[in-house]
């Protein structure tokens, strides 16, 4: 069949990659100059399996509603009368409660599991280097109150089958022992042994190049205007470059999926959270850390990617506003330096941020729509590289009518009509 796939970040690519391996003609339509340009492009770096969190929960509400006004905080909340945002806050609300919180972390972690088994077969058939540490991720605390939340969180995560744990100190600096300085600031430490980290725009590059060798068309600088249909049934898109037909298409273009979708009638609740990072050239190998690390108080998260160290986190709404604004920028850079002081060239300090598609339920969604031939695999929020290979296959075998290696409840969109 021709499979047309909009969006050409990690999610379109692995997409493709495994629509290419079952024999389709796909062809990958991108806005960019090349793969990987905008929310894949400098993201935390991390395959955290462990860390399937969903935004909306009590204890994330008040935290919420305590960050309100404060332009330094985790998350900052741009008031707006857009409906799409309404709508969205309405059904985030919804999901803060004890037991929908429960349903949403089985049901993030039941996709994230299938992906990092499923990332073992892609590493097995591509064989490309992209910074890759297989060593874990730490998690760190400084205030009892936030230990002793997370604590209940890492035994749902843990009795649901993925290891996360609470360490000792001494445990703490084996595994990372340039947290040394920092550590008599810290109350508690939980360890989560089978999540990796890596550079997500190189894995994404590297699996283009595969994709290339077996003849996947990659259409880049050319924007989606319109999908094209009868009203029931999906026939190919037109872009400002001319019409392509496809009998099955997949929309994976992060937080803009819904304002394509929007002229079908398709109300997809996908809203941006803006995120930042920074990526720091490491000149002492001994004062940046090697493992993995999540700041959960501050919401940043900390990987090695060879010779540099990337922070990334914060979270606002502010619409598809993708400006670097310096208060926030520097806000990720200074909770590094709290951490690290010595870990790198601040003055080489490279700025980034992107949009998140982040639904109401932090649960991606995919596979098909209720237009015939239509496709989804979109909303990941902050796990699109955690869920990106499990994603790609279950929608892959959805559009080839098999079924899935996973149970699919609760991952498409039927759950928000």
């Amino acid at each position: 069949m021709r499979v047309s796939v909009l969006g050409a970040g990690v999610i379109g690519v692995t997409t493709a990659y495994f629509l290419a391996k079952d024999g389709h003609e796909v062809t990958v339509i991108d806005r960019a100059d090349a793969a990987a340009r905008e929310t894949s492009f400098a993201n935390g770096g991390q395959i955290s399996v462990s860390h399937t969190d969903p935004w909306a929960s009590p204890d994330n509400l008040r935290k919420v509603i305590s960050w309100l006004g404060d332009q330094d905080a985790p998350l900052v909340f741009k008031p707006s009368l857009d409906p799409a945002l309404l709508k969205w806050i309405w059904l985030y609300l919804k999901n803060c409660t004890t037991a929908r919180a429960a349903l949403n972390t089985e049901r993030m972690l039941r996709i994230a599991a299938y992906s990092q088994n499923v990332f073992k077969d892609i590493r097995s058939d591509v064989d490309a280097p992209y910074d890759a540490r297989h060593t874990g991720i730490v998690h760190i605390y400084r205030q009892a109150k936030s230990y002793t939340k997370a604590l209940k969180q890492a035994e749902a995560v843990t009795a649901l089958g993925i290891e996360r744990a609470p360490i000792s100190k001494d445990l703490a600096l084996e595994i990372e022992p340039n947290l040394s300085h920092a550590m008599d600031s810290l109350c508690g430490i939980i360890y989560a042994p089978t999540d990796e980290s890596g550079n997500a725009r190189v894995f994404t590059e590297n699996i283009v190049a595969a994709c290339q060798k077996v003849g996947v068309t990659f259409r880049f600088h050319e924007t989606v205007q319109e999908l094209l249909s009868d009203g029931t049934c999906i026939s190919g898109v037109r872009t400002d470059k001319g019409e392509i037909t496809s009998e099955r298409l997949v929309v994976a273009m992060g937080s803009y999926s819904p304002l394509l979708l929007r002229s079908l009638g398709i109300k997809l609740p996908v809203y941006p959270a803006k995120g930042y990072s920074v990526t720091l050239p490491v000149e002492d190998k001994h004062l940046a850390p090697i493992t993995a690390l999540i700041d959960d108080e501050k919401k940043l998260v900390y990987s090695r990617l060879g010779n540099r160290l990337r922070i990334a986190g914060l979270a606002e709404t502010v619409g598809y506003d993708t400006k670097i604004h310096d208060a926030r920028a520097r806000l990720v850079l200074s909770g590094a330096l709290e951490l690290f002081p010595n870990a790198g060239d601040i003055s080489q300090a490279t700025y980034w941020t992107g949009l998140r598609p982040q639904t109401p339920d932090s649960v991606p969604v995919l596979g098909a729509t209720p237009l015939k031939g239509l496709y989804l695999n979109t909303g990941h929020g902050t796990l699109g590289w955690t869920m990106s290979a499990g994603s790609a296959r279950v929608v892959a075998d959805i559009i080839n009518d098999r079924t899935p290696e996973i149970n699919m409840s609760g991952l498409g969109f039927n759950r928000f009509r």
